[in-house]
């Protein structure tokens, strides 16, 4: 039986921002979902988990060779990437081989905060490949989705994430008075089912969020929600900007010594964030629209935002908040 339906083909499916993304398009029900896995990630459960919800799946890696990676894209409208950010770099072939065959759009891995060239690595890397593709001539559209709503909540006392985990969510920047895009990453397929579908947000890039935050201002609803009370708020570690400067020197030290050194490489990306986030205070609406981002909310006026306050309700119900922090 044929059908109308756009097929959008997936890569890095099984992770975190890739689940949401299948879900919201699944949910839709306005496109056939193809996902994108490694040989070795054939009989993985969360493959089957897949498989079992209507997607189809298509054996492919980037590193596979031009014209492997051609038949790979047979007949897909759209290419979302949400690869590991470790093979951000790597995604240049397959956007070739996409423009080839006729894909119509391209989403590259991006899926995080606005910011200027020369401030994350990881960011520069991800501006490196939006040139690419202007280059290229492939239809594209980007998407950030500020910070995720579970990284923005204090963990609570009860977590049993590492000791250098929970610290990291107990620190607050500067004064605190910083304000930042959060979005639940569970929500990001939703918007991008629309986006995708979208005349207007082709060769644009698009801002997703759901509520604009001051970090002190998440850190009293942690206290409040998760019952903790004043015992969290007594975990607080304040964390200042000559701080974050000797803790980009030092990563990035570590970084030019051994780029291989995953520890030294989160170290670093971990500051530069924190930096961008809270002294640059590059995620903000304000700043994402003077980069030229469309806004999501304005857009999709009716889709339904969460405010970190109704969402810390879910998040402090949670067995284990800090699940979120486990690499997939």
């Amino acid at each position: 039986m044929s059908t109308n339906k756009s097929t959008v083909l997936v890569l890095g499916g099984t992770g975190h921002t890739g689940r949401s993304i299948v879900n919201g398009l699944l949910k839709s029900g306005n496109f056939r979902v193809v996902v994108s896995v490694r040989p070795t990630s054939v009989t993985k459960p969360a493959t089957e988990t897949l498989k079992a919800s209507g997607v189809e799946i298509r054996v492919g890696a980037l590193t596979d060779d031009y014209e492997k990676l051609k038949q790979l894209l047979q007949g897909v409208d759209v290419l979302i990437s949400a690869v590991d950010a470790r093979v951000l770099g790597e995604q240049r072939e397959i956007f070739r081989a996409a423009k080839e065959v006729g894909v119509q759009r391209v989403v590259p891995c991006d899926w995080a905060t606005p910011g200027a060239k020369g401030v994350r690595f990881i960011a520069d890397v991800k501006l490196g490949i939006r040139e690419y593709l202007k280059e290229l001539g492939v239809g594209y559209t980007i998407i950030d989705v500020g910070w995720w709503a579970q990284l923005f909540l204090p963990l609570p006392l009860r977590s049993n994430a590492a000791p250098h985990v929970k610290a990291m969510t107990w620190s607050i920047h500067g004064t605190g008075e910083s304000r930042n895009l959060v979005t639940n990453v569970h929500h990001i397929g939703t918007f991008v089912a629309r986006i995708i579908a979208d005349p207007r947000t082709l060769n644009k890039s698009v801002i997703v969020w759901e509520d604009e935050v001051v970090q002190k201002d998440a850190h009293e609803i942690g206290a409040r929600v998760s019952g903790d009370g004043d015992a969290l708020r007594e975990k607080r570690i304040y964390v200042s900007e000559d701080d974050i400067k000797q803790q980009l020197a030092e990563g990035g030290a570590a970084f030019a010594k051994d780029p291989t050194d995953l520890q030294a490489t989160m170290k670093l990306m971990w500051a530069q964030y924190m930096n961008s986030m809270h002294f640059l205070q590059e995620n903000t609406l304000e700043n994402a629209k003077r980069l030229g981002y469309l806004d999501a909310r304005e857009l999709y006026p009716d889709l339904p935002a969460q405010s970190l306050g109704e969402f810390a309700k879910e998040f402090y119900n949670l067995p284990e908040p800090g699940d979120v922090y486990v690499r997939e």
